[in-house]
């Protein structure tokens, strides 16, 4: 029995884990202005909510739905702060990256689950569209962009900043870009802002307040208030586009893929370790995204017997380490063997039938008239004698072939080799002739001499 501790410290709950981390995170001065916004946008996001309720606007509310996802960012943003912090464990060998990848996914999937939400309240509103009072709609459209385009400006965040320019274009961004290079042909001086793309987060926020100063503009004139129905599905549109590459870049960095990016690299690193002097094989390689801007990979590496293991592995972990920050490189010598041949009958110890492979032999049919020296009819039609003495082989007992085969080192597998005087002392049993034959005199007691006599008896 283990020792008792009688006065066993007990271990944290979840909440208070959590508590700890965001005391450790809070103690960094770079996590104080993000907490600042984050309060910010709990108030902006409050007031925010409360005019989209008076307004009874669905458009403003789909405007809101996006400072509620730059709150979202806020936190990946101070998870990317305690991912820095926090250090490998047993537990976490690879370290804590993957948690902001995570974050980014969880973030945008939920912006896109609002933009949902907000396509179907519209479609319920186009059969029967409510009035819109456009008291506060347009003072908060200005509220929420200044705020926007305050905090993306203000604050740096690392992984949403990586995925915006990793992802592919969102159609929002390939149609502005269309227009920009236009623009661009007369006006060259705008191509550093609008080329080669514009940031997705600050064009959705400058689209989704263009659409809400258009309605604002034709309930004034008009009291068109389906337009604001209207101004609604196409932002919860652009959120869904703008959002969905983003989703499907860091779901694959969970699947851990290969970005296709440094597939070519890759295979040309592969082609270079291959031809260094001692490989023999490179095989099982491996490389997957780990988190933002970090790759890992492994790879199985055949050398010759003569090679320096350590002198290999240095040249193969100095070629990839240029593309893999995480390396695993497993290194194993060419080692190959004989297969033993035993005869006879199957000995207790070699009743493992997973380890050995059992070729069963067919027994021959003697025929009726067939010579007692020889193995073939005695016809005038038939083969000579010369042809058909005792052949070993007649029979036979089954064969038993040791699976000994080679292994990789490392793998749980059994390994080992058979001497050479194994090979040639371990042959084909002759029955009715005595023990087992050398594999180097296989007919050892076979006759010397051919007739239709006795065995020994000389020749005249």
């Amino acid at each position: 029995m283990g020792t008792i501790y009688l006065f066993r410290k007990s271990q944290r709950s979840l909440l208070g884990k959590l508590t700890q981390e965001f005391r450790s995170v809070a103690s960094d001065r770079r996590s104080w202005k993000i907490l600042l916004f984050g309060a910010i946008n709990v108030v902006c996001t409050g007031f925010l909510l409360m005019w989209c309720s008076s307004t009874n606007s669905i458009a403003l509310t789909a405007y809101t739905y996006l400072t509620i996802f730059d709150l979202f960012s806020l936190v990946t943003c101070l998870i990317s702060y305690w991912v820095m912090m926090k250090k490998p464990s047993p537990a976490y060998s690879f370290g804590f990256e993957r948690f902001e990848v995570l974050a980014v996914f969880a973030s945008t999937v939920l912006a896109q689950l609002g933009a949902l939400f907000i396509l179907k309240e519209s479609a319920e509103r186009f059969l029967e569209q409510p009035e819109i009072h456009t008291g506060r709609l347009l003072v908060g459209t200005f509220v929420a962009l200044s705020f926007n385009l305050f905090t993306m400006l203000s604050v740096r965040n690392k992984p949403f900043a990586y995925v915006s320019e990793a992802a592919s274009t969102s159609w929002l961004q390939e149609h502005v870009a269309d227009l920009s290079r236009s623009l661009c042909g007369i006006i060259p001086g705008l191509s550093s802002i609008f080329l080669p793309r514009m940031n997705p987060f600050v064009l959705i926020d400058l689209a989704g307040a263009l659409a809400l100063c258009i309605t604002y503009m034709l309930i004034e004139i008009n009291n068109y208030f389906a337009v604001d129905t209207a101004s609604a599905v196409a932002i919860a549109l652009m959120t869904f586009g703008t959002m969905y590459p983003m989703s499907v870049y860091s779901g694959k960095v969970l699947l851990q893929t290969t970005p296709p990016h440094v597939i070519g690299q890759l295979d040309k690193l592969i082609r270079e370790v291959s031809t260094l002097d001692g490989v023999l094989e490179v095989r099982n390689e491996h490389f997957w995204t780990l988190g933002f801007g970090s790759l890992a990979g492994s790879v199985h590496v055949r050398i010759r017997r003569d090679a320096n293991e350590q002198m290999v592995l240095a040249h193969v972990t100095n070629r990839l380490c240029t593309l893999v920050s995480t390396l695993t490189v497993q290194i194993f010598k060419d080692d190959w063997i004989r297969p033993a041949l035993t005869t006879g009958p199957i000995a207790n110890n070699m009743l493992n039938l997973s380890d050995h492979y059992i070729i069963p032999m067919p027994p021959l049919k003697v025929a009726e008239n067939s010579s007692p020296a020889t193995s073939t009819p005695a016809k005038a039609s038939s083969l000579p004698p010369e042809f058909s003495f005792n052949t070993p082989g007649k029979n036979m007992n089954p064969v038993i072939l040791a699976n000994t085969q080679t292994r990789p080192y490392g793998l749980g597998f059994n390994r080992g080799t058979v001497p050479y005087s194994s090979v040639f002392t371990s042959g084909l049993g002759v029955p009715a002739i005595g023990a087992t034959q050398g594999f180097r005199t296989g007919l050892i007691n076979a006759p010397h001499r051919y007739g239709t006599g006795t065995r020994g008896q000389s020749r005249p």
